[in-house]
């Protein structure tokens, strides 16, 4: 096949996922329109699903619900109605199928102790095969009759022969989704650097892209041990408090750059947004901390200086 198919082959492709991104945002704005839009925690996966309700099932904050996800439908618990809008874009919006009644809760207890049963002996199983992969968690839907196993693993694993044995002790439908390291510890939780639960698994709605420039905007050490979590990537909170030392920093001369002060040139040694503080180096010796809001940019000398 020549490139000109490829390339018609992309377009279309492209064309396709317009269309069905246009369609899900309609379907979405339909549903906005004529109904409370809840934000809903998965309880096993700490994912979490926007979701709407038939008019006569009433729902609040802390309710636990039966919802559809994409691994099938699971126990989810009701954060609370999303007011801001906009943070929803494109996301499906999937219907709750029920509230979650006394029998559910019981359902979902007893199978934590299948799940803890299933994991050992999954366990044993990739042992058996010699797999090169790590067992996270087992799981059993609550809304369906599915058994889960999340695994981690450097490459692609042929786990076929593993699936169609714990089908034969199972007896129900087995999938096994291979997961990344971050996805990992937002299934476990723990304990991390700072002493508080992870926040992947409790803070979170979902795991966004964090960068080595986070940190080097906030003056962080790039030690690698001082700024990766426990699943080895870099901490979640460093995107945090990163838009604000985004914008604080547009707005200001980058360290190194030379000022006037008091018509001495000084050099800026840091920018320290938390304290929006300046401090500064002139050529006399002296070391001065101005505020942030002093410094000011001379569009006729294009030059920066301190405002006194």
């Amino acid at each position: 096949m020549g490139n000109d198919d490829n390339n018609n082959i992309n377009i279309e492709e492209h064309k396709e996922n317009n269309n069905n991104n246009n369609n899900s945002n309609s379907n979405n704005n339909e549903i906005i329109k004529n109904n409370d839009i809840y934000k809903v925690k998965i309880i096993h996966s700490s994912a979490t699903e926007y979701c709407y309700t038939d008019e006569n099932v009433k729902v609040v904050k802390n309710d636990y619900v039966i919802v559809p996800t994409k691994y099938g439908k699971d126990l989810g618990k009701i954060l609370g109605i999303v007011t801001n809008l906009l943070e929803i874009g494109s996301s499906d919006i999937v219907k709750i199928d029920r509230v979650a009644d006394e029998s559910d809760q019981k359902q979902y207890s007893s199978n934590r102790e299948k799940d803890r049963d299933a994991f050992k002996i999954c366990k044993d199983k990739i042992k058996d095969h010699k797999l090169e992969m790590k067992l996270v968690s087992a799981h059993h839907l609550l809304g369906e009759s599915k058994l889960l196993f999340f695994f981690t693993a450097e490459a692609r694993v042929d786990f076929r022969e593993l699936v169609k044995d714990l089908v034969s002790i199972f007896r129900t439908r087995i999938e096994l989704r291979q997961i990344g390291v971050r996805d990992e510890s937002r299934v476990l939780d723990g304990i991390g650097v700072c002493g508080r639960g992870y926040c992947c698994h409790n803070l979170t709605d979902k795991l966004n892209a964090v960068s080595i420039k986070m940190a080097k905007k906030q003056n962080l050490s790039l030690n690698s041990l001082k700024i990766s979590g426990p699943c080895g990537r870099l901490l979640c909170c460093l995107s945090y408090e990163y838009p604000v030392y985004l914008d604080t920093k547009n707005k200001l001369p980058s360290e190194g750059t030379v000022v006037s002060v008091d018509g001495e040139e000084a050099k800026i040694l840091e920018i320290n947004v938390l304290k929006e503080k300046v401090r500064l180096s002139c050529i006399s010796g002296r070391i001065l901390e101005v505020s942030i809001n002093n410094i000011k940019y001379n569009d006729s000398s294009k030059n920066w200086f301190v405002r006194n």
